[in-house]
């Protein structure tokens, strides 16, 4: 298929640009790198540098193209509270445009990078496609908005389309892996402790309902959410929105995650206790069975070993490039 990537730059874009590459899939990248990494874009991609609202009817006239897969957001949830008008103009706006491209020149294919933010704080777990959406941030309701402005223009112009839903996604691919020029996410921020870019990793709250007392997370390993895309590509149907989420199934907590860090690497992680974040779950794990049971999306890389050592490998691997870059 002849597939362009939105934010293929990023981490999860890129991952995905690259294993639909070694499937042997036509892949263009439209990303202009206000937080995506220019060394991320994957060879063998075309890269369409800029703003997707002012290139992507020049993308789309110059190739006819069989889906868009559409990760370009602002993700960052603190930072959706202090500038939402820029969560709402970059994820809901400019998806619109996206939207109202594709509908121009006769693209029906689409599959769009969700979030298990759409909820807010589960009433039960694990999550279900049909639990309450209630976000209780920005960037999870620029989210939802999208997902309701996709299902409109599936019923009313024959796009078809599916709503991927992530929980935590972690791991690399080769040489494809998370580097976020602002990180927020447990598993690279402890491998930093590890490399000695951080002194410590801070847990927030062991006085929880769980079984060490911290927070439990379900993790995905990002090789097996871009084999969802594929799969969701593949079988899209025109004038049908889709809603899948893609987790696990399991949970581990903070300090499950530290420990196996620890093993991992074989590095002292010192970590310490801080008071508990307001609107933090004791628990979040995903129900993906409506994905297994419908695409038979079989994900094989869930241990969290096995998600931690492929981390462990691509962060590494960026750490000696950094030193030697340094010390040349």
């Amino acid at each position: 298929m002849k597939l362009l990537v939105t934010g293929g730059a990023g981490y999860v874009g890129s991952v995905c640009a690259t294993v639909l590459l070694d499937a042997g899939h036509d892949v263009t990248i439209i990303d202009d790198f206000s937080t995506g990494n220019r060394n991320a874009v994957p060879a063998g991609a075309r890269l369409v540098e800029g703003r997707i609202g002012d290139v992507i009817d020049e993308g789309l006239t110059r190739d006819r193209y069989d889906g868009v897969i559409h990760f370009a957001a602002r993700s960052l949830v603190g930072e959706s509270m202090e500038v939402p008008q820029e969560y709402w103009q970059d994820n809901l706006v400019v998806t619109l445009e996206l939207l109202d491209a594709m509908r121009a020149h006769g693209v029906n294919n689409l599959v769009f990078s969700s979030t298990a933010a759409t909820y807010g704080e589960p009433e039960a777990v694990p999550i279900t496609e049909d639990a309450p959406t209630r976000p209780t941030n920005t960037y999870g309701a620029t989210k939802l908005s999208i997902d309701y402005a996709i299902a409109s223009y599936c019923a009313a112009y024959g796009l078809g389309a599916t709503s991927l839903r992530y929980f935590n996604v972690a791991g690399a691919h080769g040489h494809a892996g998370e580097n976020h020029k602002t990180e927020t996410h447990l598993i690279p921020l402890v491998l930093q402790v590890a490399l000695g870019y951080r002194d410590k990793i801070m847990i927030f709250g062991d006085d929880w309902p769980t079984t060490d007392g911290t927070c439990v997370r379900d993790y995905i390993h990002v090789a097996d959410l871009a084999d969802a895309h594929l799969l969701a590509l593949e079988s899209n149907v025109t004038g049908t929105h889709r809603i899948f989420n893609l987790g696990s199934g399991e949970g581990y907590s903070v300090r499950e995650v530290i420990d196996t860090c620890h093993e991992v690497t074989g590095h002292e992680i010192p970590a310490e206790v801080a008071p508990r974040r307001a609107g933090d779950p004791a628990v979040l794990v995903a129900s993906s069975d409506k994905i297994r049971s419908e695409l038979g999306w079989n994900p094989t890389r869930t241990n969290l070993r096995r998600i931690v050592e492929d981390a462990w490998a691509f962060t590494s691997e960026l750490g000696d490039r950094s030193h030697a870059a340094r010390r040349g």
